[in-house]
């Protein structure tokens, strides 16, 4: 977990899917231009920029990374092809200095049906990823995404049983995420925020609101804080409590947001941080 002082802005992070069409060079001058201290960082606009190039790019701009999306996707059935690729992201978050490198661990292999099966293969993977990432100071983070994925992205559903598979391995290497979009919804959110804290596993803290209707492809429903149906203040006091104090991500999928300036859609993720989440810090 990241450890920055305090909160307010210091605690900020501009995922760089908010600005998807943004090129590492773009992305990294739109965060600084918006007085954002950190980003989140995705493996392919780092791979199409260069792993080095990347890393010295972001240092220079004075920014933290705050996390490395995405490893994981561990269900398929070429398990050592998803081990090799996990150990590379894992090594390019250690590259890129990013403390957490985010796991979206993967839907139901083609043609099965069987979601207990999935799930002991995610838990099997992350058990021989674990190592690694222990000699590496990185966080696994295990990342549960809405029920409505369970079959073509991640198997894992509510912030429990993300905890229930972290737990079995050490705090330092597997932690989970909190993303209120797909968390939102769980009546038991704050009892698994705190056991989650409890236990010193919350890796990563992501902000987005939940934006009805759904659009035609569900993964483009979020918006800015303050858009839609989340309520904020609950969730973000009991990530506090649970003694989380890393960096806090705007992360949106939308295609409107994404057809916005790169500046202008920084400066309003940093305004709603502001706004929306600020006043529960």
């Amino acid at each position: 977990m990241s450890d920055v002082s305090g909160f307010s802005l210091n605690g900020f992070s501009l995922n760089q899917a908010t600005i998807k069409y943004a090129t590492l060079d773009q992305a990294v001058a739109a965060t600084v231009d918006a007085g954002i201290p950190s980003i989140g960082l995705w493996r392919e606009p780092v791979a199409e920029f260069g792993l080095a190039a990347s890393a010295a790019l972001v240092g220079s701009a004075g920014l933290r990374v705050s996390s490395l999306c995405r490893g994981g996707f561990l269900t398929t059935p070429d398990r050592r092809a998803a081990l090799d690729d996990n150990r590379r992201a894992i090594d390019e978050a250690a590259t890129l200095g990013a403390p957490t490198l985010v796991l979206v661990v993967g839907g139901l292999p083609e043609g099965s049906r069987d979601l207990i099966g999935a799930r002991e293969r995610v838990r099997d993977a992350i058990g021989e990823l674990a190592a690694d990432a222990t000699a590496a100071g990185i966080s696994l983070a295990i990342e549960a995404l809405h029920p409505m994925y369970v079959t073509d992205r991640a198997v894992i559903s509510t912030l429990g049983q993300a905890i229930d598979i972290a737990e079995q391995f050490d705090a330092r290497a597997v932690g989970v995420v909190v993303d209120t979009f797909h968390v939102f919804w769980d009546p038991g959110v704050l009892e698994s925020i705190a056991r989650a804290g409890a236990q010193g596993r919350i890796a990563s803290y992501q902000v987005c609101d939940w934006i009805t209707p759904i659009a035609a492809d569900p993964l483009l429903s979020r918006g800015y804080p303050g858009d839609g149906l989340i309520d904020f203040g609950p969730i973000t006091r009991a990530v506090v409590a649970a003694g989380y104090r890393g960096d806090i991500e705007c992360e949106i999928f939308n295609q409107t947001v994404w057809d916005a300036p790169f500046d202008e859609v920084a400066r309003q993720s940093r305004a709603r941080f502001e706004s929306v989440i600020e006043p529960h810090l």
